[in-house]
């Protein structure tokens, strides 16, 4: 018999005591004056909007049937099942379609394309709506596609549009907020911001539950980092309203994860920022950007995007417009124990590694802390009981000299004895300069194998050929058990392999 969890049992505890009021109700509405007005009566019946929710959360589907891709494979094997997606060919080039040259743009908006020639189809796609015009815009397109540059354009048409005639730009008339879902890639993008709009005097920061600003420094500040729940607890304070109405321009960033328990924030912002417009007249410009979306016309109608037409600002582009086209494969354990299920995954995981050893990097996620190490360790050592280490790293080249002199200043032991085999882990609970350090040999393509959690999807961007997602389960501590990943954390993980400024 399955028991229910304390969260269930306090759902059902709630549902019975509003049958119980609703009954009560109805009791006392039957011997009820009919004269007594509108304002005096009871509600008739209570809603119960948790009643409504979707269950799924994350996980909900609307179609019940899923078909597979065409030339798909299914192999049988002892004890698991692969099923082979091959990727998708790149879509032809339209007619009319033309690569936007850099040169094309005015030359102080070519500053921060140092180095690059021109844009890509799906940038070029969205340019004349995100650097000539002023509507709100939301672009769906697969992880790794550029959409950094898509937002990157939107803030220089913002600047264009401060610029003083003898070309210095009036930083005090406007703040542009960009809405990242997590804390590392907050962090991740005010380096990157940083180091491109330092040309123009813009000065960016990061406002997160882990760095404050004071107001002075906020007023300073021109583009704002943000979480979406730091970003919601500002917009509520009236007192703030002398910066927030200076907003011209909030770019919210992953905007598919409405879909997951932190929709109603993003929902609100949204909201707060709609509602400003409509109340003061000052416009501020909307722009999501996002996975692939299966609804992405509700989203843009959410957002407040003409569907079509000339003011056209939504821009949707399926998977075959990647820039590096991914193969996926699915493998589905059949055995019954929990042990065994454990020693097959494990198995397995070593065999597809093994496959790309010295060839290419890889990376494995794992859904807890202390799974990296025993993964890793796990790795490591099936290699060197089958003496295929050499296939991972060779002893003459330069990176086994490089590992075992940087091991030495690791301050994390499981990382210590791994490193000089060319095997790490990663994750959040380690020390700030182990997780940089790692970072820092995995670009450099010093590390082979990197065994690391689901924060690192959301946040870096490292360099891998090939991914593994190693179980699909998640601990949840809210309901006090274990669930499925949800489709976005999984397509989230699958976007780091083949990025295209690495393959």
């Amino acid at each position: 018999k399955k028991t229910a969890t304390a969260g269930e049992r306090d759902a059902a505890k709630q549902r019975e005591a509003m049958r119980e009021a609703n009954a009560r109700m109805e009791q006392d509405d039957g011997g009820a004056d009919t004269s007594e007005t509108f304002w005096n009566k009871r509600p008739k019946a209570l809603l119960d909007l948790d009643s409504l929710a979707f269950q799924e959360g994350a996980r909900f589907m609307s179609t019940k049937e899923c078909k597979l891709p065409k030339n798909s494979e299914i192999l049988n094997k002892k004890g698991y099942q692969e099923v082979h997606i091959p990727c998708l060919k790149k879509k032809p080039v339209a007619k009319g379609e033309k690569l936007i040259p850099f040169s094309d743009l005015p030359e102080w908006a070519q500053l921060p394309f140092k180095g690059m020639e021109k844009l890509n189809r799906i940038q070029s796609a969205v340019y004349p709506c995100a650097f000539k015009s002023s509507h709100n815009m939301l672009i769906c397109a697969p992880t790794g596609a550029g959409k950094t540059n898509c937002a990157l354009l939107t803030i220089l048409r913002e600047i264009g549009m401060h610029m003083n005639k003898d070309g210095s730009i009036n930083v005090n008339a406007f703040k542009i907020i960009y809405v990242a879902p997590m804390k590392s890639l907050a962090q991740e993008m005010v380096l990157n911001f940083g180091k491109r709009l330092k040309d123009y005097g813009i000065k960016v920061a990061e406002l997160t539950g882990d760095s404050q600003l004071t107001k002075s420094q906020i007023d300073e500040t021109q583009l704002l980092i943000v979480t979406p729940e730091k970003w919601d607890i500002v917009t509520r304070k009236n007192g703030e309203r002398t910066y927030t109405q200076l907003v011209k321009l909030v770019i919210i960033d992953e905007i598919h994860l409405l879909h997951d328990s932190r929709g109603p924030v993003l929902e609100s912002i949204v909201a707060r920022s709609i509602r400003q417009t409509e109340s003061t007249q000052q416009l501020i410009r909307i722009v999501g950007l996002s996975a692939t979306l299966p609804n992405y016309r509700d989203v843009a109608m959410f957002l407040r995007v003409k569907l079509d037409g000339p003011k056209k600002g939504l821009f949707f582009f399926d998977n075959s417009y990647r820039p590096c086209p991914l193969a996926q494969q699915y493998i589905g354990v059949t055995a019954k124990k929990a042990f065994k299920r454990y020693q097959m995954m494990n198995e397995i995981c070593y065999d597809k590694v093994l496959q790309n050893a010295g060839k290419n990097q890889v990376l494995v996620f794992v859904h807890s802390r202390k799974e990296t190490l025993t993964t890793a360790k796990f790795l490591r050592d099936t290699a060197l009981d089958r003496e295929e280490l050499q296939k991972f790293l060779d002893d003459d080249s330069g990176h086994r000299a490089v590992l075992q002199d940087e091991s030495e200043s690791v301050k994390h032991e499981g990382l210590k004895e791994l490193l000089p085999y060319g095997f790490a882990i990663h994750h959040a609970g380690m020390k700030k300069e182990d997780r940089q350090l790692v970072e820092e040999l995995f670009g450099d393509r010093h590390i082979q194998v990197l065994v690391c959690t689901a924060t690192l999807a959301w946040g870096v961007n490292l360099p891998a050929h090939s991914v593994i997602i190693k179980g699909t389960q998640i601990y949840s501590p809210e309901q006090g058990t274990w669930v499925e990943l949800s489709p976005l954390d999984i397509m989230q993980m699958m976007g780091r392999a083949g990025r295209p400024q690495y393959d």
